[in-house]
């Protein structure tokens, strides 16, 4: 199965140069289809460019503070001098939601690019 998902430009970035390996979701009904070896088209919400990865493995968990705890920060799209913190995905995700569906690290590896 293959899916869409849109990213902004950094993470997509991350991603693009094989640093970020773990896409960081709320694990709700959406993130839920998926499976490993599942198909994510990635589309850069700034420059419209694409990227198709692989599911290598669904890591799920109850919050994001959990997941911090089990990779390493480059992995989740943080550079070397920046401070991770889980508390950053509350911008997108509330405790209310990470409590209800619980969260899901996704394992990825590059398939293509395109612009």
């Amino acid at each position: 199965m293959k899916y869409s998902m849109h990213l902004n430009n950094e993470p997509f970035n991350h991603i693009k140069d094989g640093t970020k390996t773990i896409e960081l979701r709320l694990n709700d009904e959406k993130r839920q289809l998926l499976k490993e070896k599942d198909l994510l088209e990635f589309t850069n919400r700034t420059t419209l460019e694409t990227l198709l990865v692989e599911i290598v493995k669904l890591h799920k968990y109850s919050n994001f503070d959990e997941l911090y705890k089990h990779f390493d920060k480059e992995s989740l799209g943080y550079d070397k001098d920046d401070i991770a913190s889980p508390k950053d995905l509350e911008i997108y995700y509330s405790k209310e939601e990470q409590e209800k569906y619980g969260v899901v690290g996704i394992e990825i590896r590059i398939i293509d690019t395109r612009k």
